[in-house]
């Protein structure tokens, strides 16, 4: 399994056919709230298992060097097996490697404790998303993270 990042828009259509099948179909949001027109302009990690994408995140950093990291999604039949944080993980790097300052994420409320385990910090809870609670939360990049 490879993870692949980058910002062509093939791998931009890979990730987007991932995002529908588990945000759309499987958790019943709507995909106006998934393509939100930062797809072109942020950094996107792709796994790729036997020629197959199979789970996808994306990365978007401003000026100022905040950086959001959101669009987890890994197919069903995928879970369970630590691809998720292979996928975090090479984008939390990606984001030191860019001189990233904090990395914040809206996750589903009982993710809190996956991404505390990962270095993360619960910061408040936000908006509902279809049927789900998220939790904003935060890592602040450093040199020894």
């Amino acid at each position: 399994m490879d993870i692949t990042i980058g910002q062509d828009i093939k791998l931009i259509d890979m990730a987007q056919t991932i995002r529908y099948n588990v945000f759309t179909v499987e958790q019943n949001i709507p995909p106006h709230l998934d393509l939100d027109g930062l797809d072109e302009v942020s950094t996107h990690a792709l796994v790729v298992k036997q020629n197959t994408p199979v789970a996808t995140a994306r990365l978007t950093v401003n000026s100022e060097g905040h950086a959001v990291l959101a669009r987890v999604a890994v197919m069903p039949e995928f879970r369970g097996v630590g691809i998720a944080t292979r996928l975090v993980k090479a984008l939390m790097n990606h984001a030191k490697n860019v001189d990233a300052k904090t990395v914040e994420i809206h996750a589903h409320q009982h993710l809190r404790a996956y991404y505390q385990n990962l270095g993360f910090e619960f910061v408040k809870e936000v908006e509902v998303v279809g049927e789900h609670q998220l939790i904003e939360m935060q890592w602040t990049v450093t040199d020894n993270s």
